[in-house]
């Protein structure tokens, strides 16, 4: 939720701005309050409609104000029962957030003893960075409850507060089973163009209705089962129950096409507005761009000059900074962003759009639906599931699309959460829907080139150097654009302790290029891995490949329950040299591994030479969502892969080493 709000928040500046007013917020509400406790709520050893569970949700509820004044707030109340020695760790509460847009406000919370007692929580809360997704990242009010044991009941609540309601969603499922739950939802009901709100729902359990009352929206529900987690699975939300709600202007018949078409409309309207005539930026384009460019490289310095444009989406804001923006004035064209050399995202997007539509480009907006929390179904008639722009450029008979507004994205490629999904191409008609491109894996690598030495001990050192191509390179930029050159270093070194099996001492020796988008990240590393060699008798015995972390515990389970997702297409590629100790003798080498699955691949062979081994290995993946009865097929391949991976090398130590 927190993403989806700071999505919806950016990507309607422009287009309420020219809609009749804005929603007026709603007041500070003080939050839930706790009502007593029941004798069998405090009796409770197990529930039968969960066997085993370490933990169950007794009671939930939300309630959320979209009408007044102030802003608009969200109640969240959690009971939770522990029942086994694991479920204590429910204890640990983590509230995910966006700063400045969303506020964590009235924590409460409290143990309740098995005999009733009631330990009070000490109110020391702290704040964090949580990982969402590739590319995501938001904050999280932390706390831990005091004093649970096994029997005891933890509850507690807080209100969120939000500075806009475009959008909300009740989340039926969470982690642990869920008893019973409450949710409620005030509308919003002023504004000079009052807006409709749209609901729609998936996957709701037995019972759960809606029900519609003249000022309150509201749903009753019981025995929601338990949300199983998954590696490689689509976005959660997705997947779980639940209901979405968005507000909507002007909204015509209850008609998709007609729907669409509307939005199309008035999302062209406020685009043309914004960019303005083509000859407006004409000075600017013969500023960057030389008349016996051609065209690609016009393109391409275009592209590169918008990504030096300031872009206020990614700093870091801090109290000072926000002061000052809050007096900076965001016009209302292209032109204005160009001279005072700033904007947002996606003002930077379409400024792109504007000076290549003046050099001459057959160019197009659109709107694209983000999968990184939720998939697009134009059915649902929500607007604010189009929630990220790209640019559209036809050059030489090919549609090549562009996002200069997300930072270190590089040329004529989009954020992963924009490829392969539908979006909305604008026109002056209603615009057309189209599907953008899923880069091949082969525009996002991983590639690690190593040159090593084998001691006599058994010890693996010497020189590494990782280039990251495409996303890869954007991601590996994103994570970590804020930090200071220590923590950046730290967090390459831990990236390649995670990719050996073994502990791995790593530090990194160059000064990689963080800055840029077009060029691969590329960072160099001393490591040593001891006791990578392991006896057999008077042998020696070494993997085939040495970067196989990652894969060694993939799609591990027999069985699956949800639809296996990979974020992009993308490749690995090993090159590995190691240098035999004096007097050593290949013995053995295994076959070498070749596994064509057209979707995926893996290749692993071993070349011996004068006193070196020469290790190459290749994993592709062209992949974005499998369904589950695919999920023995793939995980037969990365069987296959630990297979290969883990075969082994024979090695003949020379005589002084055997006779050690």
């Amino acid at each position: 939720m927190p993403f989806r709000r700071v999505v919806i928040l950016a990507c309607f500046a422009i287009l309420f701005a020219l809609a009749a007013g804005e929603y007026p917020p709603a007041t500070v509400h003080a939050g839930v309050g706790f009502s007593p406790i029941s004798p069998e709520e405090l009796k409770m050893t197990s529930e039968p409609l969960a066997p085993g569970a370490p933990a169950i949700i007794l009671y939930r509820q939300v309630d959320r104000d979209d009408n007044g004044r102030g802003t608009v707030h969200e109640d969240n109340y959690q009971r939770i029962k522990v029942l086994t020695d694991e479920g204590r760790k429910y204890a640990n509460i983590e509230i995910p957030f966006v700063k400045g847009v969303d506020e964590v406000v009235h924590i409460r919370a409290r143990t309740i003893k098995p005999d009733g007692s009631v330990v009070d929580f000490d109110d020391k809360v702290f704040e964090k960075s949580i990982a969402k997704a590739r590319g995501l990242r938001f904050l999280a009010k932390t706390f831990t409850l005091p004093a649970v044991d096994v029997g005891c009941v933890i509850e507690y609540s807080y209100t969120l507060d939000l500075q806009h309601a475009y959008s909300s969603h009740w989340i039926l499922s969470e982690a642990l089973f869920t008893k019973n739950a409450r949710f409620s939802l005030k509308p919003f009901k002023g504004g000079y163009a009052p807006p409709t709100l749209q609901r729609s729902w998936q996957n709701l359990p037995p019972g759960a209705e809606l029900k519609e009352g003249p000022e309150l929206v509201s749903m009753e529900v019981s025995n929601i089962p338990a949300f199983q987690t998954e590696d490689f699975m689509p976005p959660p939300n997705e997947l779980k129950a639940r209901v979405d709600f968005s507000y909507e202007i002007g909204r015509p018949e209850n008609d998709p096409e007609q729907f669409w078409k509307h939005v199309g409309k008035a999302r062209n309207d406020a685009l043309e507005k914004f960019v303005g005539k083509p000859k407006a930026m004409a000075e600017a384009v013969s500023q960057i761009t030389s008349p016996n460019d051609t065209p690609e490289v016009k393109l391409r310095k275009i592209y590169d000059r918008v990504q030096q444009v300031r872009n206020t989406s990614y700093e870091l804001r801090k109290t000072a900074e926000e002061e000052k923006r809050e007096k900076e004035k965001f016009d209302e064209s292209v032109e204005d962003v160009w001279k005072r050399g700033y904007g947002n995202k996606w003002q930077l997007d379409w400024l792109f759009l504007g000076l290549v539509r003046a050099a001459g480009f057959e160019v197009y907006g659109c709107w694209v639906s983000s999968r990184a929390e939720y998939f697009f179904k134009p059915k649902m008639m929500q607007s604010g599931q189009l929630n990220e722009t790209a640019v559209l450029v036809r050059l030489n008979g090919k549609d090549l699309y562009f996002n200069p507004g997300a930072e270190f994205a590089p040329f004529g490629l989009l954020n992963w959460s924009e490829t392969g999904t539908p979006a909305l191409q604008l026109d002056k008609d209603g615009g057309s829907w189209i599907q953008t491109t899923l880069p091949a894996s082969s525009e996002s690598r991983i590639e690690r080139k190593a040159k090593l030495k084998l001691s006599e001990t058994g010890d693996l050192e010497g020189k590494l150097t990782v280039t990251y191509t495409g996303l890869e390179a954007m991601y590996h930029r994103l994570d970590v654009r804020h930090a200071d050159e220590v923590a950046r270093k730290k967090f390459l070194e831990e990236r390649v302790k995670t990719q050996v099996p073994v502990s791995v001492e790593a530090e990194l020796s160059n000064q990689p290029d963080w800055n840029g988008s077009e060029t691969p990240l590329v960072a160099e590393f001393d490591v040593k891995i001891p006791g990578w060699a392991s006896n057999a008798g008077r042998r020696v015995m070494i993997p085939a490949a040495v970067f196989t972390a990652v894969e060694k515990h993939t799609f591990e389970h027999a069985g699956r329950v949800h639809p296996i997702y990979f974020e992009y297409p993308y490749e690995k590629t090993d090159d590995v040299t190691i240098e035999l100790p004096p007097g050593w003798q290949v013995g053995s080498v295994p076959m070498a591994r070749d596994k064509d699955a057209h979707v995926a691949g893996y290749t692993r062979r071993v070349e011996q030479g004068d006193k070196m081994l020469h290790l190459t290995r290749t994993l592709k993946m062209n992949l974005l969502l499998v369904d589950s009865k695919y999920y023995g097929a793939l995980r037969d391949f990365f069987e296959e892969v630990r297979t290969g991976d883990e075969e082994q090398i024979v090695l003949q130590p020379g005589t002084a080493s055997a006779s050690n």
